[in-house]
């Protein structure tokens, strides 16, 4: 879960809108005291707006810092789904090699990170052509 804002971003945007029209500009310092805000976060929003507009390369612009959140949120889900499937592999190699020793009324489940997964859930998950495909690649 994402931190609270300490600055509702109305105020932020306003106050970039302010600086920016302003004209000289002003010192950042005396403009964030005057607003009540920190001169190290009027700094930053007047930095990360430059870099939407695309005057500043040394900073992502916010598109693509909300690209990376989703990509790097997207692969640790396909970590956790290819962990998920070695071990339904492992479990699966076991078992051929000592043949199945259930009995009729017992179910074939398995316990991973907490959660309880039945072994066919398992192997039906999509996911696991993207686990093969793309992980080993280095795609991820």
């Amino acid at each position: 879960m994402a931190a609270q804002m300490k600055y509702p971003p109305e105020l932020r945007r306003r106050t970039v809108e302010m600086y920016r029209a302003a004209d000289p500009k002003p010192v950042i310092r005396q403009m964030a005291r005057d607003l009540g805000v920190h001169h190290e976060a009027l700094r930053n929003w007047i930095r990360q707006d430059e870099a939407d507009r695309g005057e500043r390369d040394d900073r992502l612009t916010t598109a693509e810092k909300e690209e990376l959140a989703a990509l790097r949120k997207e692969n640790a889900e396909l970590r956790r789904s290819c962990e998920i499937l070695k071990a339904a592999a492992v479990q699966s190699t076991r078992q051929r090699n000592r043949g199945s020793s259930l009995s009729a009324g017992e179910s074939k489940s398995r316990v991973f990170r907490g959660r309880v997964f039945s072994f066919n859930a398992i192997l039906s998950r999509s996911s696991w052509v993207r686990c093969s495909m793309l992980v080993p690649l280095g795609m991820y």
